[in-house]
């Protein structure tokens, strides 16, 4: 079988498995099957796959066919155009979070000594994007979970920033040493109710999905630490789930009523990133 025909036949067998971006899934787990880039593998498109090859590569298939996501099985997620390490101890870095970087970005570019935390870290791939755009800034990354940090751990070490992102094992804020000037977080917002529909064979951690009955709790108990962590005029950016802007803003909004909020739609219009600005 030649890498072509192994990839029209797999790609066959995802679409009729209801498996999205079927090619590119194909793509993935042939290129890491065989360790070879997306150009090496188009260059070598009618070479024949040895007999080691095919059975290696077939057992991927399986593991995928079988609920297992391609990035677990290959370990590899790429976020804000960096490779990360991921496994089943974290989420899954999605597009949409990249906005909660994109917008931390425009508001520490201008303070070179900003302090920044990102609640929740998983793989740490918010936090290293944030550490590698600003080299003067202080990071600190938690997480509850320490399977978790020792991914983040990894991850901080293959992009070179170890030690500059100081990684804390805590619930919320509780292990922040100091108020800083940003709080940056992507917490669980799945409804609890709603996860079994949402991700019925997903291997990711629950722990990383499960917002509580509607889909607020962490949220809402992050916001109530703020006080004594976030610095006078500091800012905190949340993303949250469809159809949870206006819980959300009105929660903050009586929580902190000097405070300013606004809601910034992510690239499919949907209302993903809130940002709170104490005043």
């Amino acid at each position: 079988m030649t890498l072509k025909q192994a990839l029209n036949r797999t790609r066959e067998i995802f679409v009729a498995n209801n498996i999205a971006d079927a090619r590119l899934e194909s793509e993935l787990l042939l290129r890491h099957t065989l360790n070879i880039s997306q150009t090496q593998l188009y260059i070598d498109i009618n070479q024949e796959l040895s007999p080691e090859q095919e059975k290696a590569f077939w057992h991927l298939v399986k593991r995928r066919l079988n609920g297992e996501p391609t990035v677990y099985i290959t370990g590899h997620r790429e976020f804000y155009g960096l490779d990360f390490y991921v496994d089943p101890n974290v989420l899954i870095p999605r597009p949409e979070s990249e906005l909660l970087v994109e917008k931390a970005l425009k508001l520490a570019q201008h303070q070179p000594g900003v302090t920044i935390a990102e609640i929740g870290t998983g793989c740490g791939a918010i936090a290293i994007s944030l550490a590698l755009n600003l080299p003067q800034a202080k990071i600190y990354a938690t997480d509850i979970s320490a399977p978790a940090l020792k991914v983040a751990r990894a991850n901080c070490q293959k992009h070179g920033v170890l030690n500059r992102v100081r990684l804390l094992l805590g619930d919320m804020l509780d292990s922040l040493p100091q108020p800083v000037d940003l709080i940056v977080a992507n917490l669980p917002y799945v409804k609890e109710s709603e996860l079994l529909a949402q991700f019925p064979v997903s291997s990711e951690p629950r722990l990383a999905l499960n917002g509580g009955p509607d889909g607020l709790e962490r949220i809402r108990q992050l916001c109530r630490q703020l006080n004594g962590k976030l610095r006078p005029e500091g800012y905190l950016l949340l993303e949250i789930g469809q159809g949870q802007e206006t819980a959300v803003t009105t929660f903050l909004s009586n929580l902190l009523p000097s405070a300013e909020i606004e809601v910034t739609p992510d690239l499919s219009g949907i209302d993903r990133v809130v940002s709170l600005h104490l005043t």
